[in-house]
């Protein structure tokens, strides 16, 4: 029988990117929604559905004819987690981008729902969090004893992404949050901290700073031997980092605290990125460096990641684990984050697929 997948969000720039990646290498018939009528999907195997996530029984509807559910109706601060509750209870296998730690620890609660359902859930799939959580977990394995992990991101322009994707940065501004540093939770500035990292061609060094991930958190639980979890984000150009940290440590707090500041400062920005992309590209770099001890000696793994268009890599990452949960590869009943999900070899093989390079090396410590 043909599998039926259903992309909630899918007409985004990032949900469109999975139902390629699933059109290409899946047989599945996808069903893609949006709020608003859509004429014409351009492929016989894509239906479009209006729906609006708020009409709780047109969504179960929905869900209850679908063998696979893909998440991307972001930004996910916003978000309940009434998609995964309704999965669970038709035990409808379930995938999504979500990005935040208020979405991820509350879809981590009903881990238990999920084992007695059989239903197997993967959160925080896409390019960071996603291929960036098993790039770590490859690195991790590298290693007798892993002790510190250190993630980069850099995207440039808008990444090839839509206004959520700037709405979600400027949520990230809002508070600061908690991260692992030395086995103890402290607490950190958001967009604080700036480092001059060395990523590969064509970016070279490039500026990153303190950014609120759910990695933050889900990777010390999945690797507790680790007592450091860095996780820093940067854009391309660089004049974006100086304007973002003046919205992050300039602004009044209960300006960037506001709704409508949030879609102003977000509609502002991705008309600038319009203007630059055509000179920065839309590309994203991901850098993860692994310090531990292997045969006893302290040693660093670094592997990176380049991809020209940011939400194609996105939709790579969904894509891949939506295709191995379709083909019955891959299957972990209960709610997890990609890192505690996926082994490292059908990672590798998916990405090699999909023609996605990581480059790793050791470094001199």
């Amino acid at each position: 029988m043909t599998e039926r997948v259903l992309i909630l969000g899918g007409r985004g720039r990032i949900g469109s990117s999975v139902a390629q990646d699933l059109l290409t290498h899946t047989q599945a018939e996808i069903t893609i929604t949006g709020r608003t009528p859509n004429y014409g999907t351009g492929d016989p195997r894509v239906q479009f559905l209006v729906l609006d996530l708020a009409d709780v029984e047109k969504l179960r509807q929905a869900i209850a004819s679908c063998d696979l559910v893909v998440h991307c109706a972001g930004p996910f601060h916003y978000r309940d987690t009434n998609v995964l509750r309704i999965c669970i209870e038709y035990g409808v296998n379930y995938v999504d981008v979500s990005d935040h730690r208020s979405y991820t620890s509350k879809a981590l609660s009903y881990n238990d729902a999920a084992v007695s359902a059989g239903v197997t859930a993967i959160i925080n799939t896409g390019i960071f969090p996603g291929i960036s959580n098993s790039m770590v977990r490859q690195g991790i394995e590298q290693f007798d004893k892993p002790e510190k992990i250190h993630l980069s991101y850099l995207v440039s322009g808008s990444g090839g992404a839509g206004v959520t994707v700037m709405r979600t940065t400027f949520l990230g501004l809002q508070q600061p949050f908690d991260a692992w540093i030395d086995g103890q939770w402290q607490t950190v500035k958001p967009y604080s901290q700036r480092e001059n990292i060395d990523f590969p061609r064509p970016y070279g060094r490039s500026g990153v700073y303190w950014f609120d991930m759910p990695e933050t958190f889900t990777l010390p639980h999945a690797f507790p031997s680790v007592k450091t979890v860095i996780t820093k984000f940067g854009s391309v150009p660089d004049f974006y980092n100086h304007l973002t940290w003046i919205a992050a440590h300039i602004f009044p707090k209960q300006l960037i605290q506001q709704k409508g500041a949030i879609e102003f400062l977000a509609h502002v920005s991705h008309f600038m990125t319009d203007v630059t992309n055509r000179y920065s590209g839309i590309g994203v770099a991901v850098r993860s460096e692994i310090t531990g001890y292997k045969d006893n000696k302290e040693a660093v793994f670094c592997s990176t990641l380049v991809h020209e268009n940011t939400s194609q890599a996105s939709g790579c990452g969904t894509g891949s684990i939506a295709q191995l949960l379709l083909d019955g590869k891959l299957k972990k009943p209960g709610v997890s984050p990609v890192e505690e999900a996926l082994p490292s070899d059908l990672f590798e093989q998916t990405m090699q697929s999909r023609g996605m390079k990581i480059s790793h090396n050791w470094l001199t410590k």
